[in-house]
């Protein structure tokens, strides 16, 4: 992968793109709905803020040896943006995420996802721990990590359960 951005990736139904502050516009429709926050904290950011935030985020981390990996989940039959998937990554660790919109729930796009990011993230080589935090009682989204290949550590990091897929090899 390029040190300076993310690949484009895709699943069977979803073209995952790099984000660009341009996509602040659909994406805020896809994020609206309060209860994707219900586990995570926070609230529906509008189009002027997400666009501020695509930006800070393209543009990477201020730390030379993390990278922020983050793209935009297209759902190709009809083109719409769905959600979006993205990675941090730190030499040969990276920490994963992923949300779906709410009308785009149930349709296992975020089962997909999440499992292509990992595969692509696996294939570069660089990479060999994935870990994801998720919420103890988000069940949905533990479902997400299980498909993914990701497993319960146990371990409680901030009130989330740290699931991880460690590369197989040296």
């Amino acid at each position: 992968m390029p040190i300076n951005g993310p690949r484009p990736l895709t699943t069977a139904r979803l073209d995952a793109l790099p984000l660009e502050a341009g996509h602040a516009r659909e994406m805020a429709a896809v994020l609206l709905d309060p209860a994707l926050h219900t586990y995570t904290g926070g609230a529906p950011e509008d189009e002027d803020m997400l666009r501020a935030r695509y930006e800070r985020q393209s543009a990477g981390s201020p730390d030379p040896a993390e990278l922020w990996w983050n793209w935009v989940l297209r759902e190709r039959a009809e083109g719409r943006l769905v959600g979006y998937v993205q990675a941090t990554v730190r030499g040969p660790l990276a920490e994963v995420a992923w949300v779906v919109g709410t009308r785009w729930q149930g349709r296992g796009y975020a089962r997909e996802a999440a499992k292509g990011l990992v595969t692509h993230l696996l294939d570069g080589g660089a990479v060999r721990t994935v870990v994801a935090h998720i919420h103890p009682r988000h069940a949905a989204s533990a479902a997400v990590a299980a498909g993914a290949g990701l497993a319960p550590t146990g371990v409680l990091e901030d009130g989330e359960v740290r699931w991880r897929l460690q590369a197989p090899g040296p």
